[in-house]
This record gives C-alpha cells, structure tokens and sequence, in this order.
C-alpha cells in the first residue's frame, strides 16, 4: 500500500472526533472502540489510564472508575500495513460523581430513649427452608441524621411454625420507628403461644383434610379469627406504649405485613396479612408464575396509606385483609417495603407479572449498575450481600428499605 494512503488514513482517524461515553465514579464502565470505518487501524493501548481504575483490552475499556474527574488519554495505534510506527490520539473521559455521594450520611442518636441502629439483616432456617432479612435507613433519613422508620421480626415457633413480619414506619409520625419495631414484634410474640399455633393448626387439618364443606368454612372462619386476635393484639400494644408514654396513637402509624408458615404433609401453608403498601409475593416453584398474597392500600388509597394503628381497619371487612396458601413447594416468599417495591416494580400490576419479578431476581443475580450478586446458592454471607445490594441508586428513591425472602 502506498505510504500516502497510510499517512491520510492515519491521519483520518487521528483527526475523527471521537467521544467516550461519561462514566460515573464506583459504578461499572465499559465502552467498546468501533472501528468499522477504520478497517486498517489498530489500537495498541490506551495511555494514563492508572489513575481511572480502569483497563484496556480488545479494544474494551472497562473497570471502576476511583473518583469523579476529567482524564487525558492517550491513544496509542498504528496502521496495519506499517506496525513499526505507532501514532498517539488524544480523547477525554469524562467521570462523573457517583449521586449516592452527594448524599450525606449523619449516623442517628445512639443516646436517644428510641435508638435503633441504621441497618439490620439476619439469616437463617424457615419451616424447612432458609431465609435472609435486612433492613436499611434510606438516604433521606441518613442526610438529615434521622432514624430508620422500617423494621422486621423473624422468628422459629413450636410445633414447625415460622413468622416474619415487616412494618414501615409512617414519615410523619414521631414515633414511627417504635411503632414498627413494637408491631413487628408484638404480633411475632402473640404467635409464639402453643396454644394458638395448635388451634390454628387444628381448623389448617380440617379444612384440607376434611370434605364437608360446611365444616372446611367454620375452619376458615377460624383461623381467621385467631389471626384477627393477632392483629388486634399489635393495635391494643401500640395504644398501651402511647397511653404509657403520653404519645398518640397516631404518633405511632406504621404499616404491617406478616407472613406465618408450617410444612404439612401436604404442603406449604402460607399464613397472611397486610394493612399499607408493603407487598407480600409468592413465587412459584418453576418461577412461571407469581402470586400478591395481600391486598394493598394503594389507589383508592392512594396518598393515604393506611396503618395498623387506624381503628377503622378493623371495621373493614376482616377477611379481605388475611390469606390463606396452600402449595406443594415454591422458590421464593417475599416481603417489603416501598422502598424497594417503588424503585423496583413502580406499580401495583408488575407485582403480579412473573417478567418483572425475573428482572428482579437477575437484579439480584448481579445484573445491575453495581454489579453486586446476591447468592442464594454459596449462601455465608447472603444477609451483608443483600445488605450490601439495597444500597442502589434509584433516582427520587430514599425511602429506608427492607427485604425479606424466603428460598
């Protein structure tokens, strides 16, 4: 080839503005150098890239960026036909700040009467299966130093029975952080009594060992009645801790959702209620379809989420707020808050779509700007991966988030 054509091809490529995409500091870059209008230039490496954190190789850069700046780098290529002579392009990278560091994070009071720490996970056996809960303080709160509002309880009963339950704490409610501790764990403590768990047990066997209708349906009402006691347990402990401590009720509105389980013989049986927006979601076996196990105070109340410390939810229809499941087997039970479920599902049908909740899970797998995986197989560490994982950045999102998932 003439060296003419190989000087004004290299010159060519020298002189094309090229722009490489802005990267963000502590999240995954990668940009691809395309070079089908130069079929005879190569690059031979990228110079100054030490101090970006990032790497160069078959014409990828990729890696995580350390901190937000401009960086000069130095392409270095040559022509196919003359390897011995190697040119230098210039080209800037722009790196912006990663938005999760323009957030402050002001630890709480430790010596306030109501302290509780900013996150919380645990891990460990449910009813035949394994389970990983974490909680964590939303940016929101974090910037202002404030409390983290959500809060979750799990615990192994008699008998083969397991409860978790999760609350979120109402933001305008001075206590709202009590409030969800005291119903997380006052319903996990009413649940703990034999007597009940056997009462409930004994209507769970009639109802699927019995065919005489009439008797499945007193069983049902049954067990709904125990579960209602349950719950009017919680209303009754949180009015006492206002009463005690010259509080109103309402200063402790949060929601509740729990979730109580044993393995029979012939199944799963799947215990549920739900007061607010926190969903509760069972995922089938060969992941092909998934299940909202409460009803959700969204749309006609939308804007006014309703609490368990609301007299008036029980005069609602009792029934509509309990469920009962039964299933030979399934992947994943899961309960949250809407801090994840506004981020993640955005409306109230996508709960319900078995693609969204496969985005979901593949979310988890690591798919993600973070490239954080959380293993559900190599299970050690699973409560601080999870932990680590509800740190994403979702744009408008700073509400605390818990997670709990059952697999």
């Amino acid at each position: 080839m003439e060296k003419t054509v190989i000087y004004r091809e290299k010159e060519e490529f020298k002189e094309v503005h090229l722009v490489l995409k802005n990267a963000i500091s502590k999240q995954f870059y990668e940009f691809i150098f395309e070079m089908d209008d130069f079929p005879n230039i190569k690059i031979k490496s990228i110079g100054n890239l030490q101090e970006t954190g990032l790497t160069f190789e078959n014409n990828k850069l990729s890696g995580i960026p350390h901190a937000n700046s401009i960086h000069d780098l130095d392409i270095e290529f040559f022509h196919i036909h003359d390897e011995n002579s190697t040119e230098i392009k210039k080209v800037h990278l722009l790196v912006n700040a990663d938005p999760k560091d323009l957030w402050k994070n002001i630890p709480s009071d430790i010596n306030n009467d109501y302290y509780k720490p900013d996150e919380a996970s645990y891990k460990g056996k449910f009813s035949g299966k394994k389970i990983t809960v974490v909680s964590k303080r939303g940016r929101s709160h974090a910037h202002e130093g404030k409390f983290r509002d959500d809060d979750f309880a799990v615990d192994e009963l008699s008998g083969g029975w397991s409860i978790v339950s999760v609350a979120d704490g109402a933001g305008s409610a001075i206590m709202a952080r009590e409030g969800s501790r005291l119903a997380t764990i006052s319903v996990n403590r009413f649940f703990s009594s034999e007597e009940i768990l056997k009462g409930i047990e004994k209507n769970i066997e009639t109802v699927y060992n019995t065919s005489e209708l009439s008797k499945q349906s007193e069983a049902r009402e049954n067990i709904i009645r125990l579960l209602y006691e349950g719950v009017l347990y919680v209303y009754h402990t949180l009015d006492q801790a206002a009463t005690e401590h010259s509080f109103s009720i309402k200063d402790f509105h949060t929601t509740l959702i729990f979730a109580l389980i044993k393995k029979f013989d012939f199944g799963y049986v799947i215990l549920t209620f739900g007061v607010g927006d926190c969903p509760i979601n069972l995922i089938s076996q060969d992941f092909s379809e998934v299940k909202l196990l409460n009803q959700m105070d969204v749309g006609e109340f939308g804007g006014g989420t309703r609490f368990i410390t609301m007299k008036e939810i029980f005069s609602d229809d009792p029934a509509s707020r309990f469920g009962m499941t039964c299933v030979n087997d399934f992947s994943y039970l899961v309960l949250m808050t809407d801090g994840i479920y506004d981020p993640k599902f955005m409306t109230e049908s996508k709960l319900e779509n078995i693609d969204s909740w496969k985005t979901f899970f593949n979310d988890l797998a690591g798919n993600n700007d973070d490239r954080l995986k959380v293993d559900f197989i190599n299970d050690s560490h699973i409560d601080q991966q999870l932990l680590t994982w509800t740190d994403f950045w979702s744009r408008g999102n700073h509400d605390d988030r818990t997670l709990a998932i059952i697999y």
